[in-house]
């Protein structure tokens, strides 16, 4: 425990010598730390030598490939370890998604915003909570829409979406309604679940649909996602849920580290609702002191500058808070860990 304190400890002077120099208590400067070899290459010198290059990058900079886990499940079913084309699967997506540093710190900051409403919305409806990781590997807990036109967190399809119960036209599109899309999604789980018997293939049915998945199951005569072929997208599919789930899990184990401040923290809004024809949005925004940036950040399923209601259909809107704008409160871990670590060192 100390050595992982001290080498956050040594993290932070780190960070804090490429910056600028630094006031100090006596009203002194510490001068910039620089690596005497990088400064004399910047220089020019040892350009011809490849032999002293390639050492400096031997001794100083290293790569870990990461170790698979003795067990692994996905909502509580058996990830069959022992099957070698499973830990070659494995492997490859674990790798890809711990070495995609920018795009995997994105997922765990948008997980912390996104995952505790989806979270409850899956133990509403009786869905495993390990079915949010599908929601992050669709869309990256963005409101994408893909080439073919799937849209939102699930990427439903408008007739699917439609199918479910989502409106959608010109002036609302509930694919972006991170609330009733995940409901949305639940139903298709636990549909695909009550045919196929297991969760595995229940969530690859969710990448090539019930019919095709069925399709595959009865050509190859066996009955579990591991044993099947597959297409390439969805052959790494659930893979690619396991992987999202041992990393977002685990983070530290797979060198991600964050301060509490540094994760994006849920919104903070307030809901009314209006059964009205709204004409215009901008003006409606404005008299509910937002603006038309605000309404569509935090309700993306409004797709216009109005909402016609002929039929009086309850709609859910939020608004900011007061304190929406406010920064996320600061830790004082490094303070905490600073006095642990000076306290131990005088025992």
């Amino acid at each position: 425990m100390l050595v992982k304190r001290l080498l956050f400890i040594s993290l932070i002077f780190i960070s804090a010598s490429c910056n600028n120099k630094q006031d100090v208590k006596d009203g002194s400067q510490k001068p910039e730390v620089k690596d005497e070899m990088v400064e004399r290459m910047k220089q020019g010198q040892f350009k011809d030598s490849l032999e002293l290059y390639q050492q400096y990058i031997t001794d100083n900079y290293q790569v870990f490939a990461m170790p698979l886990p003795k067990n692994l499940d996905l909502c509580g079913d058996i990830v069959p370890l022992d099957k070698l084309n499973v830990r070659d699967q494995l492997d490859r997506e674990i790798l890809v998604n711990t070495y995609w540093h920018s795009n995997t710190f994105l997922y765990q900051k948008r997980a912390a915003r996104w995952f505790p409403r989806i979270e409850a919305i899956l133990a509403e409806n009786g869905v495993p909570d390990d079915i949010k990781y599908i929601a992050l590997i669709e869309s990256g807990l963005t409101n994408v829409v893909s080439p073919a036109g799937a849209t939102g967190f699930w990427q439903f399809m408008k007739g699917t979406g439609e199918g479910y119960g989502l409106e959608i036209n010109k002036y609302v599109d509930e694919r972006y309604d991170l609330e009733k899309s995940t409901v949305a999604a639940c139903e298709y789980m636990k549909k695909a679940y009550k045919m196929f018997g297991n969760w595995s293939l229940a969530a690859a049915s969710y990448n090539m649909g019930k019919g095709g998945l069925k399709n595959a199951l009865e050509k190859q005569q066996v009955n579990s996602y591991f044993d099947l072929h597959l297409n390439n997208e969805t052959s790494r599919y659930v893979y690619r849920i396991l992987a999202a789930k041992l990393i977002l899990s685990n983070s530290e184990n797979f060198g991600f580290n964050f301060r509490p401040e540094e994760l994006y923290e849920p919104y903070s809004t307030y809901t009314i609702s209006v059964d009205t024809t709204i004409t215009n949005l901008p003006q409606f925004a404005l008299d509910q002191g937002a603006n038309y940036q605000l309404l569509r950040l935090l309700n993306p399923w409004i797709r216009n500058y109005s909402i016609p209601n002929k039929e009086g259909k309850t709609y859910i809107i939020k608004l900011p808070k007061g304190d929406f704008n406010d920064l996320p409160k600061s830790s004082d871990t490094t303070k905490q860990i600073l006095e642990e670590v000076t306290d131990t060192s005088n025992a």
